[in-house]
């Protein structure tokens, strides 16, 4: 312990108190510290808005702004208020696909059945920060798809067209990630539908055979393929 009187580790004998949080620092870098605070608080209003808007009823705002809500909202913020509905979803859905490629041999070879559903599960479990592009991106081009096509798979409309790209080069893109043996000339999507397992204490009876709906091949064309996976094909056929 000092004396009364004498000077602290900073030079004066108020160095106790000016040595604490902000005031402690150099005025560079008291503005740089203040001017950060300012951001991050900045950025969480906008962050805040922006959801708010997400989750609000339609409203002026969001007929003008739509597109920059949904720009930062999806994916990685999008909110999903499904649990909390009147009757939670109580299925599983699983996306499935199978590929039709050109062997060595130049013989057309089919794939068994890939689960891509599946492989996302696997990618977030367990996971401390799991990714909304494998929660939500195959799932939502598969709702997508389901809502603009009618029993018999024919699109309605615009939109239905629009889903079966987007879909079609999602199950492509997944497909490229791994070696089949050749490239893929068709593809072909189904999904898995089955109920979710009651509680031990519940007495209901479900069916535990999925459901599952077949979608027609699809030969696969170089607006499905990434620009350089096509730029690469084409060369290759010529």
């Amino acid at each position: 312990m000092g004396r009364p009187g004498d000077e602290g580790p900073l030079g004066d004998g108020d160095s106790g108190s000016r040595g604490r949080g902000i005031a402690g620092l150099s005025l560079p870098y008291q503005v740089a510290a203040a001017l950060s605070l300012a951001l991050i608080g900045a950025l969480a209003c906008v962050h805040l808005g922006m959801v708010f808007l997400h989750v609000a009823p339609s409203n002026t705002v969001t007929k003008q702004h739509g597109e920059a809500v949904d720009w930062w909202v999806y994916p990685e913020f999008e909110q999903n208020w499904k649990l909390f509905a009147p009757n939670p979803l109580q299925q599983n859905v699983a996306v499935q696909v199978r590929a039709e490629y050109t062997a060595a041999d130049g013989s057309r070879r089919s794939t068994d059945w890939i689960d891509l559903s599946a492989e996302d599960g696997a990618a977030i479990q367990g996971s401390l920060l799991p990714s909304h592009v494998h929660q939500n991106m195959l799932r939502r081009a598969w709702d997508f798809y389901v809502t603009s096509h009618d029993g018999d798979n024919r699109p309605n409309g615009v939109r239905g067209q629009l889903s079966e790209r987007y879909v079609r080069r999602i199950a492509v893109a997944r497909l490229m990630e791994r070696d089949l043996g050749g490239p893929v000339e068709r593809i072909q999507l189904r999904s898995a539908t089955s109920a979710v397992d009651p509680p031990g204490w519940s007495d209901e009876k479900i069916e535990v055979k999925p459901v599952h709906r077949v979608l027609p091949w699809w030969t696969i064309t170089a607006a499905d393929l990434p620009e350089d996976a096509a730029r690469d094909r084409a060369e290759a056929e010529r």
